[in-house]
Parts: C-alpha cells; structure tokens; sequence
C-alpha cells in the first residue's frame, strides 16, 4: 500500500516538476526578453479587424470539421458492432473530449465514447476506437517522421553519415509503423500468445476484423483529420508572422506533433510542452516566438477546449445502467 502512495506521489511529483519547469523556460526564454514581447506587439498592430476575423472563423469551421470527420470515423468504427446514427456518433465524441481533458493520455475518451454503446458492445468499443486511435498515431508517427528527417537535413547540417543513418532510421519506423496498421492482424496475433492476454482473444479479434479496405477507408479520416488541423496551425501562424514559407509552416507542425504524441500528458496541462517545442523548433525560422506560442495555445484552446465544453451537455444523456443489447 505504502510503495504504491509512493509511486503516485512520485509520479505526480516528476509531472509537476515538468509542468514548472516548462512554464518557468518559457517564462525566461521568451516572456521577459524585451525583443520577443516587442515583436509580437508589432504583429498584432498591423492587423486589421476583418483579418482575424476571417482566420479566427475559418479556424472555428475547421474545428468543426475536424470533429465531424472523426465522427464519421467513429460512426465507421462501430459498425461492426453495432449501428449508431450520426448525431449518436456526435454525442459520444464531444462526450469523450469532456473526459479526455480531465485524464492522463486522454484515456477518458475511451469510457465517454463508449458510454453512447449498449452495454454489452463497451467493451468491444472499446477495441474498435483502438484501431482509430492506431490509425491516427501511425498518420502523427510516419509524417512526424518525415517532417524531422527535412528538418535534420535542413537545419541540422550533420555530415553525410549521420544524416544518412538518421534517414535510415526514420524510413524503417515509417515502414514499420505501416505495416503494423495495414497487417493488424498479425499484432492481433502476437498480442494472443502473451499468456496473461489470451484470455482476451475475444475483444483483440475484434480489431483483426477490420479488412484492408476497412483500414484503407479509416487512415483516409484520420489523414483528413491531420491535414484539416496541421491547416488550422497554419492560418494563424501566416496571420502573426506571414513571412514563413508555407512548407516550413506545414513541416514544424508535423514535427510538434510527433514530439506531443511521444510524450504522456493531460490535455489541461498541455500547453507548456506544447509551446516549448514549437518555439524551440520555430526559432529556426523566425525570431518571433512569443507568436508562435500564441499561436498554439489559441489552436489548442478552440480544438480541444471549446468542443469540451460542449460536450458537457452531453454528459446529461448518459445511460449508465441501460441493459439494452
């Protein structure tokens, strides 16, 4: 009992230790260098009203449109389950960001997702929202790849031998993380003869049910889902500081989330990593780093934040003790 209080205490203790030493690096790095505030003070005065309005709407319909797609995807998941309607779908999505921000991992959204399912197909959704979330980490994973093997070529300027091993490296994770999303059935299989998990063969066939054609059509929603908010990123950071080349944008996105995605989090306690690696990487760039951590928390704040909101009002629908197939 003693050594587990311990490990939670410790565990706790180490997070908190990031979190303050994030915010205390950004604090030095970047808030109280006169050059930083001063920049960002003189982009924000060359902007018109009717610019930001503009971004700022089409950033909200894209979040909009992100979230649809990932319920459509959802809607896509279940289906071997059971038959849910789209606005069902919808409930369960935003229900499952309300918890995802209260949770380490997001893992919440798991249980708020779920909930919307009859009771005997929870567990099972639990699987199949498994196989979406792989999709959308395999997409994180192989582009994020990708962006830092340009990155490390670009900025880097190693010598030819570490950059060829780094471009090695990064091609065989790509491969891999590929191929263990088209062939997920022979994880599955790997996954059945560890011994303490055979005895839940029967949930992890679920996700070797998913054919090629099923997995081809659900990294399709989750490439829509990437490029729809690597755009949103784009927008206000062309509002703030117009003179990045569009590609440059576009790769350093990729490149924060691969790092995000690699590192365990609670989504309320995001924004510091987040902020440090995209102004760490972004200084490469431009100096205005003060602007491309504004950047991303306003992203961070409409993505997540908002929809978390909203599904709230959802939470009010849930059937805890529904006995319905």
């Amino acid at each position: 009992m003693l050594t587990t209080i311990a490990k939670k205490f410790f565990s706790y203790l180490f997070k908190g230790s990031i979190l303050v030493l994030a915010f205390v690096f950004i604090y030095h790095q970047y808030l109280i260098k006169g050059d930083n505030l001063k920049e960002f003070e003189k982009a924000l005065n060359r902007l018109s009203r009717a610019e930001v309005t503009i971004v700022m709407a089409s950033v909200v319909i894209l979040m909009l449109a992100n979230w649809l797609t990932e319920c459509l995807k959802w809607q896509h998941l279940t289906s071997r389950l059971v038959k849910i309607s789209l606005w069902q779908s919808i409930e369960g999505v935003f229900c499952g960001l309300t918890w995802a921000i209260f949770t380490p991992n997001r893992i919440g959204e798991y249980g708020g997702r779920v909930m919307f399912l009859p009771p005997r197909r929870r567990i099972h959704g639990v699987f199949a929202m498994a196989v979406g979330s792989f999709g959308q980490n395999v997409i994180t994973n192989v582009l994020g790849l990708a962006a830092f093997t340009w990155f490390c070529f670009t900025f880097l300027h190693w010598n030819g031998w570490a950059l060829a091993g780094i471009s090695v490296f990064c091609a065989v994770f790509m491969a891999l993380f590929l191929i263990a999303f088209f062939r997920i059935g022979l994880l599955v299989k790997l996954l059945n003869k560890v011994s303490f998990l055979r005895k839940y063969h029967r949930f992890f066939d679920i996700m070797a049910d998913y054919q090629f054609i099923d997995l081809v059509k659900i990294m399709c929603f989750c490439l829509t889902r990437f490029f729809i908010f690597s755009f949103q990123y784009y927008l206000v950071i062309h509002l703030l500081i117009p003179e990045i080349a569009f590609m440059d944008v576009i790769l350093m996105v990729f490149i924060v989330f691969f790092i995000q995605s690699a590192l365990p989090s609670l989504d309320l306690l995001d924004v510091p990593v987040r902020a440090t690696a995209s102004a760490t990487l972004f200084a490469y760039v431009t100096t205005q780093q003060v602007a491309v951590i504004a950047a991303f928390t306003s992203i961070w704040l409409i993505n997540l934040i908002i929809p978390a909101i909203l599904g709230s009002v959802f939470i009010f629908n849930l059937k805890f003790f529904d006995r319905s197939v």
